[in-house]
């Protein structure tokens, strides 16, 4: 059985097939697709040696090392995942891995520690990207490569090069050690930590071994996250071979020989995610009834996690409602006022900022609710139907209020102007109202401003990802159908089917480190390349709303 949503009269058999085998890989690889992480990597080299891949990891890191010496992506982006690594390459230097030269291991070291003494020095508070435990994460690592290098020191030795000279390097400008020391206070104290910190467990070293409150979830990990999971083990690793957090961290090393990703599993984020781009493009993948089904149970009282082992949070609990609500799914919006503060919606409770995608997303939730319960002679209760009336405009207003002056939005989930931009203006566009208008063709204008001379968009260079996301605003947002919006839709569309042919994504989404959630990726190139084709071939400015076609 199968769950169907109404389709245009212009569907291409082509994007259909396609779609439908994105729909399938959501349920052949239910963990998710997600690329391997330089600083995840790094994290199991550092602390789990006694992992099947070991060496396979340590390669990866010499691989992937950058002619500057740093790993990860420009500016402050190479801040984490390069602590990470340059800390891993240390701690296989004093132990002396088998397989690898000291010298190498020195050279690479070296280059490592210089790159840090440059990088560091030129960061100020806003050059760190707002990614997770950031500053306990650097706080972390800071201190555990001091550590490394005494105990070089210590014993000295002719081929580990200059390393030994090596200063520990400092904290960058804006972070200090205090979370990451209240959370090793609770962890000697004995006392739980908050959920949402078991994904980052890892920061607390040798105290996060069998840490309190923490315990595998059903797929055997700690936090979602492998480098945690390492972290609570143990240096040493789990006497019995079958111990489920071990099975999960050799499932996981086995998906890409060796590295690992820093977020696994995804589920209920990939699914939703997938799922919704497809259908908000207008396509009309064939849904299996029993994926519905486990999306829907996944939206508990409190929301849904974007995978077991995580805390409930906002962002997936909204794109699982906004989902569901377009398969034909009735479900109510109560599980979002957990997240509702007096002038937005937060990720979760105590977030320290805010994200606009998260409202966005938020707003889709509410506004697609309202629009199905409208068409319908519907017992709705009346209170929740005002409340997430009230929300909307709340959202709207408050998502108009954070546009930046030249039309776009920035988020904290994710490294481009492209995507917060693709978020906010379709919701608003969709659910805004009248006083959305002007935000909205702001958007547009910015997108169509911005546009490459090859006809892709993108932050730091033209990728696929982000020309999907141009294209979906353009399509979906209500771009004037003039001669502008046409050239740039054609050229567009061609790089497009350029870069996604390359199938070369760059990690753009943020966790511990950049990410790319692979389906994730490849569902909003399908979705823009659709919306491009059918705009172009029809001439017009018309697009199929979900849920209204």
């Amino acid at each position: 059985m199968t769950v169907h949503v109404p389709s245009s009269d212009v569907q291409p058999c082509r994007y259909e097939t396609e779609a439908n085998e994105l729909i399938n890989g959501l349920v052949r690889e239910p963990w998710g697709r997600v690329s391997p992480s330089a600083y995840e990597t790094a994290r199991l080299v550092a602390v789990a040696p006694w992992l099947t891949g070991h060496a396979s990891r340590v390669a990866y890191l010499l691989a992937n090392q950058r002619t500057d010496g740093g790993w990860g992506g420009p500016g402050g982006y190479a801040l984490v995942p390069t602590l990470s690594a340059a800390d891993a390459v240390l701690s296989a230097l004093v132990r002396r891995p088998d397989g690898v030269a000291p010298a190498v291991l020195a050279r690479s070291a070296d280059r490592a520690l210089g790159m840090l003494a440059r990088l560091i020095p030129g960061l100020d508070a806003n050059d760190v990207p707002d990614t997770p435990a950031v500053d306990m994460i650097t706080a972390s690592l800071v201190g555990s490569i001091g550590a490394r290098l005494r105990v070089l020191r210590d014993a000295p030795s002719t081929d580990v090069g200059r390393v030994a000279d090596w200063t520990p390097p400092p904290l960058p400008a804006g972070i200090d050690r205090r979370r990451l020391d209240a959370m090793l206070a609770a962890l000697d104290a004995g006392l739980p930590l908050q959920m949402k910190l078991f994904h980052a467990l890892e920061v607390a070293g040798p105290a996060a071994s069998g840490a309190a409150g923490a315990a595998p979830a059903p797929t055997g990990a700690i936090g979602a996250a492998p480098a945690a999971t390492a972290a609570w083990l143990g240096e040493r690793g789990p006497a019995d071979p079958g111990h489920p957090a071990r099975r999960f961290l050799e499932a996981v090393g086995q998906r890409h020989r060796g590295p690992v990703p820093c977020g696994i599993p995804i589920t209920v984020f990939e699914r939703s995610w997938v799922i919704s781009s497809l259908l908000r493009a207008g396509l009309s993948p064939a849904v299996p009834a029993g994926l519905a089904a486990e999306l829907a149970a996944a939206v508990g009282p409190h929301g849904s996690p974007a995978a077991a082992g995580l805390p409930a949070d906002a962002d997936t609990t909204a794109v699982a409602l906004y989902t569901l609500s377009l398969l034909g799914v009735k479900r109510t919006p109560d599980a979002l006022w957990r997240y509702e503060t007096e002038t937005h919606f937060c990720t979760w409770p105590g977030e320290d900022g805010h994200s606009t995608s998260v409202n966005a997303h938020i707003l889709d939730a509410f506004g697609q609710y309202l629009r199905d319960v409208s068409r319908e002679a519907s017992t709705a209760n009346p209170r929740t139907v005002h409340r997430a009336a009230t929300s909307v405009r709340k959202i709207s207003s408050w998502l108009c209020d954070r546009q930046h002056m030249d039309g776009s939005w920035r988020d904290r989930w994710h490294a481009s102007p492209y995507y917060a931009t693709a978020c906010c203006a379709l919701a608003l566009s969709d659910f805004g109202g009248g006083g959305a208008r002007e935000a909205v063709a702001r958007a547009v204008r910015w997108v169509l401003a911005t546009q490459r001379p090859d006809g892709s968009w993108g932050a730091w260079s033209g990728t696929a990802e982000e020309t999907a996301y141009a294209i979906q605003t353009l399509s979906l947002a209500g771009a004037p159908s003039d001669d502008a919006t046409e050239r740039a839709l054609t050229n567009g569309r061609r790089s497009l089917i350029s870069s996604a042919e390359a199938a070369r994504h760059p990690a753009l989404w943020h966790d511990k480190d950049l990410y790319l959630p692979t389906a994730v990726v490849e569902a909003g190139i399908l979705a823009a390349l659709y919306l491009a084709d059918r705009r172009l071939s029809t001439g017009t400015g018309d697009s199929v709303r979900p849920g209204t076609a």
